[in-house]
């Protein structure tokens, strides 16, 4: 083969390679799960009530279930809200069994009881235990009251001697879930994913609102 030929075989190999290289990018760009649509790395989100499974949706679409009371999905909020008067003290924590000390819970209108999920190297986990007990801490915590159904959830971090509240959108809580699942190593989790756990609370401290018991009471 003259030099010449190897030159044009590269330059096709080359060629065809970039070709794959910009078919794959395409492939691997996120879609819209309603209508295919390319959405952005920053997009909203839809929870489909029955299964609980949380799906992308390109803002036409997701803006489409804004306000929809009943419906097969909930368009998930954005917005993420430190709870600073929020308290729950050593034993009633402790009294929820949690293998971990980290939960979000949330209200499920398909049942109509409060969930309580923790994260765990095997994803989500529903605790056992029954928490009517939450109902003094709602009714002591009115702000509580105002989560919305399914999409929003008392997310908490007890980790070392932090005591972390915020109301969070359910897909917020289930990035940590993803997180724990594939950070974790060993019986403890090991060194990096708590690293990795603190990083996402500060990150979620620095992108949130406040709200207090003030703020309920003016709603």
């Amino acid at each position: 083969m003259s030099p010449s030929d190897t030159a044009v075989k590269e330059t096709a190999f080359a060629k065809l390679k970039r070709l794959a290289q910009r078919t794959q990018a395409v492939a691997d760009q996120e879609r819209c799960e309603l209508c295919s649509l390319v959405v952005p790395s920053q997009h909203r989100h839809l929870l489909e009530v029955a299964t609980r499974q949380i799906i992308c949706a390109c803002d036409g679409c997701a803006l489409t279930f804004e306000g929809v009371i009943g419906g097969r999905f909930k368009l998930i909020p954005r917005e993420s809200r430190t709870v600073p008067d929020f308290e729950i003290g050593d034993a009633a924590w402790e009294n929820l069994a949690l293998p971990i000390n980290l939960a979000f819970i949330f209200h499920n209108s398909t049942t109509g009881k409060f969930t309580a999920l923790y994260p765990s190297p095997a994803g989500a986990m529903e605790s056992l235990l029954p928490l009517d007990a939450w109902s003094g801490f709602i009714a002591e915590n009115p702000l509580l009251a105002q989560m919305e159904s399914d999409v929003e959830a008392m997310l908490v971090s007890r980790v070392d001697s932090a005591r972390d509240y915020f109301i969070a959108p359910i897909d917020v809580c289930f990035e940590l879930v993803g997180l724990i699942r594939t950070q974790w190593r060993g019986l403890s989790g090991g060194d990096a994913v708590w690293r990795e756990v603190g990083n996402y609370f500060e990150r979620l401290r620095a992108t949130t609102g406040v709200a207090s018991r003030m703020e309920a009471a003016r709603a």
